[in-house]
């Protein structure tokens, strides 16, 4: 899952190691030709359309996964360090929009898939990424140019993590002569840290590491007492679907990360600030001991006095990361 954070617009804004492009609305028309008697007919074929999710864990880890066609479908320009270029891929069959930022140089290049904290769509800002990597910042379903999908909310927004193990796939698979696809890493910020171990849980080894910053909780409860109990629409129609945590306890441990860390194959580095008004490091530190007790390789790093948005040791955060980074995907 996870349920609103309220972040600002540049979840991610330091200027020497993150850049930043206006996300533009892409539609695409897609026609196909219908031929009767001596006349052919061009008729716009029908989008592809997001089925209804089941956000439990189980149901997602018995889903199929299908991650393919990455493809460049627009150049945004250049600076000193990157070609930024607007990407789209398959996603199950959706249209999953997003920004590529391809580092000067030979290449190929190890790749660092981002996950965003929560934005509203239609304030999107997309286009982060790390320098001495392909950054792949993806566009969540009803995103950016991502097709729509009217029941995400009341699917906990499951479709998040599919759509970023979709991406892990379609890296994999991709033909794209820079791209060194067997090194692929997994970088979650805030919303997008939960959807991290989300995707670690469900699908298994199609990242080699994964980063978390400032993660909401890996136990979904936490995050629904914290954004998603108030008397709104959304609400009413979460509890009337599951029921309370109070009244199906299991219904909710099942939309759990945490009660499936056995699962995950890949190690975790963990950074969060210990006075973080959003993200609580009571949560980091439960999910680090969960993962912990699961046998799996996890580093906490707690900066002291730091907030959500780590402005003070961002760039000690960021020099982690990428030995973190550079000892996993050697």
């Amino acid at each position: 899952m996870i349920l609103p954070v309220r972040h600002r617009k540049t979840d991610l804004a330091n200027a020497d190691t993150v850049s930043c492009v206006l996300g533009l609305v892409r539609r695409i028309a897609v026609w196909g030709a219908v031929a009767t008697v001596a006349l052919a007919i061009t008729l716009p074929a029908a989008p592809a359309q997001a089925i209804t999710l089941d956000p439990s864990i189980p149901a997602a880890i018995a889903a199929n996964y299908e991650g393919k066609d990455l493809r460049i479908t627009r150049d945004l320009g250049s600076n000193s360090a990157y070609t930024r270029h607007a990407i789209a891929y398959s996603s199950n069959g959706l249209k999953i929009t997003g920004v590529m930022n391809r580092p000067r140089g030979k290449g190929p290049f190890p790749v660092v898939v981002l996950a965003h904290g929560h934005i509203e769509p239609s304030a999107y800002v997309t286009g982060q990424g790390f320098r001495r990597y392909v950054a792949l910042h993806v566009d969540y379903r009803n995103h950016a140019g991502s097709a729509k999908d009217p029941d995400s909310e009341e699917s906990m927004r499951i479709g998040y993590a599919a759509d970023v193990i979709n991406a892990g796939l379609a890296v994999r698979g991709t033909s794209l002569g820079f791209i060194d696809n067997s090194r692929v890493a997994l970088l979650g910020r805030s919303m997008g840290g939960g959807i991290a171990f989300q995707t670690l849980v469900i699908r298994p080894g199609v990242f080699d590491a994964a980063v978390t910053y400032a993660s909401t909780s890996s136990n979904i409860v936490d995050n629904f007492k914290k954004w998603g109990s108030e008397n709104t629409r959304t609400s009413r129609q979460i509890l009337a679907r599951y029921g309370s945590p109070e009244a199906k306890p299991e219904q909710w441990a099942q939309m759990s990360s945490r009660n499936y860390f056995s699962r995950i194959t890949e190690p975790v580095l963990m950074i969060h600030g210990t006075a973080d008004e959003s993200c609580d490091i009571s949560w980091a530190r439960a999910t680090k001991d969960a993962l912990v007790k699961a046998g799996k390789e996890v580093r906490l790093i707690e900066y002291r006095g730091a907030g959500h948005y780590m402005y003070g040791p961002w760039n000690d955060s960021i020099r982690k990361v990428n030995a973190f980074l550079k000892k996993q995907l050697a």
